[in-house]
């Protein structure tokens, strides 16, 4: 069983791509929310909330994978 180890400054690197991404997906969902709640939804906040959830959600799972990346063994195609 190989076990890996990530170095603080691949950690660190990883965790400012995880902010910088979730801070872009935040302000996307968040402003995109504003504009059909303001558009088209009466100025309701369930559109703000929903868009500010789905980009918070998809900078998560970008996260989550990133973090993962190094733990997983790849292949190429050759090898197979």
């Amino acid at each position: 069983m190989l076990i890996f180890s990530m170095s603080e400054k691949e950690l660190g690197k990883k965790w400012d791509r995880c902010l910088a991404d979730g801070a872009i997906k935040l302000g996307t969902g968040l402003g995109l929310g504003i504009v059909l709640s303001v558009l088209f939804f009466k100025r309701r906040t369930w559109p703000i909330s929903l868009g500010s959830g789905a980009g918070l959600g998809m900078a998560y799972a970008n996260c989550q994978n990133d973090l993962r990346s190094h733990y997983l063994l790849h292949r190429s195609e050759k090898e197979q």
